[in-house]
């Protein structure tokens, strides 16, 4: 009672069970294979969404720098011709004989014959003193 009995099975050695043998090998071999092509498959694609990632991220950070400079150079062109029209009002100024006149009075203190200029001190002088 104590002795368990072995049993034994002996397979049948006929064509069916060597045909279906052969078959379960031949799934066994073809499911291995297909694993080893959807793991290959799989670190192509993981591969390939990497570089697709980190290539818009630098290309989003390569834009945003070109936005920032656009907007810089922008700015610039606007003090620019702000700075142009200025100076284009101030040759329209320069080629008129009065103001030429004015300007050569108040800054460099020319006068016409028989003019005494007197130099009056302006407010903010005065406050100085």
């Amino acid at each position: 009672m104590g002795v368990k009995p072995k049993y034994t099975v002996t397979s049948l050695e006929n064509k069916y069970m060597i045909e279906q043998e052969a078959f379960a090998r031949s799934a066994a071999r073809r499911r291995k294979l297909l694993i080893r092509r959807l793991s290959v498959f799989l670190v192509f694609a993981v591969v390939v969404c990497t570089l697709l990632i980190s290539t818009v991220i630098s290309r989003e950070s390569v834009l945003k720098a070109k936005e920032a400079e656009k907007a810089r150079a922008e700015e610039k062109l606007a003090k620019l011709e702000k700075r142009q029209l200025i100076l284009e009002n101030e040759i329209v100024k320069l080629n008129d004989d009065e103001y030429i006149a004015k300007l050569a009075r108040s800054e460099y203190f020319l006068s016409d014959k028989g003019e005494i200029i007197f130099n009056i001190p302006k407010e903010k002088e005065k406050k100085k003193d």
